[in-house]
């Protein structure tokens, strides 16, 4: 990669990431990338999110997860 492509891919990818933190998602700058290069291989960018949301949703605590009794 030449020195103009990879300052390019830099500054997309913090951009996601800025665009991440204002949403919220919760992803880091390596996971950004890893999808980013998911989707440029073809992966389909629904089925990228439904897996993060089902990864996010197992490894959520069951203490978070159940709702509190009330006494």
């Amino acid at each position: 990669m030449d020195e103009e492509a990879s300052r390019t891919a830099r500054e997309s990818l913090e951009l996601v990431f800025r665009m991440s933190n204002i949403l919220d998602t919760g992803l880091d700058r390596h996971t950004l990338s890893v999808l980013i290069a998911l989707c440029d291989l073809g992966v389909n960018p629904e089925a990228l999110a439904t897996v993060v949301k089902e990864l996010r949703r197992e490894s959520i605590p069951d203490s978070v997860t159940t709702t509190p009794s009330i006494h």
